[in-house]
């Protein structure tokens, strides 16, 4: 059996070498998952053939980086990107978002396979809870559609303004304080989360937050 040690805040840890695994690993960083096996493969014989059975995850590291950048340059990018991502300490808030139709559930669902981002929620869940929360008569925009929110203003925006954006800024202005906490606790858990949906809109969202390295903004567009 192959061990491969590594360390975890000044400790050193011993797990056996899984080619299953590192295929994965392989995968997240773009390569083809024949390919991917291949490699592990590779490394898994080369380790055999020289009769090692200890090594560390940086000699890993070096040995797949080695092999990758003969295959692609970019995806030994790619591979070293990924683990600077999950060597962090500071969670990934990844916020993405674009009209309905556009693709954001299916591009979160492919960004938490490669990143191993477990946690996922659409602004239309935390919408929702909003609702339980705050009455109708409280927030009437909130228990409206996105697209339709401009039925419920209070008050009709000048007849210069366009009515339905009006309705919108003020749904995704509302909405955005639900967003904005779970990022708050998303941050202080130490949790990666991707937050998508409509109501993700640059400028919507506290400039304190958006700030941090950790929380990134993207919009998908047609």
């Amino acid at each position: 059996m192959i061990l491969v040690r590594r360390e975890l805040k000044g400790k050193v840890y011993t797990e056996p070498f899984s080619k299953g695994i590192l295929s994965r690993t392989l995968i997240r960083a773009e390569l083809n998952p024949s390919k991917a096996y291949e490699i592990a493969n590779k490394i898994e014989s080369d380790l055999i053939e020289n009769d090692i059975s200890s090594i560390s995850t940086e000699d890993i590291v070096k040995r797949i980086v080695d092999l990758l950048e003969k295959e692609d340059p970019l995806i030994a990018e790619n591979y070293l990107n990924w683990r600077k991502i999950r060597k962090t300490d500071a969670p990934l808030i990844i916020l993405l978002g674009g009209v309905s139709g556009v693709g954001t559930s299916s591009i979160s669902y492919e960004i938490s396979r490669k990143l191993g981002i477990e946690s996922m929620i659409n602004t239309d869940m935390i919408r929702e809870v909003m609702r339980k929360i705050v009455s109708k008569e409280l927030s009437p925009v909130i228990h409206q559609s996105s697209f339709i929110a401009h039925e419920a203003l209070r008050v009709a925006p000048p007849p210069e303004f366009d009515c339905v954006l009006a309705g919108f800024k003020d749904h995704v202005t509302t909405v955005s304080v639900g967003v904005e906490a779970v990022i708050e606790r998303a941050l202080t858990e130490g949790i990666s989360i991707i937050i998508e949906g409509v109501h993700i809109v640059p400028g919507f969202i506290r400039k304190d937050l958006m700030e941090k390295d950790n929380v990134l903004m993207f919009v998908l567009s047609l």
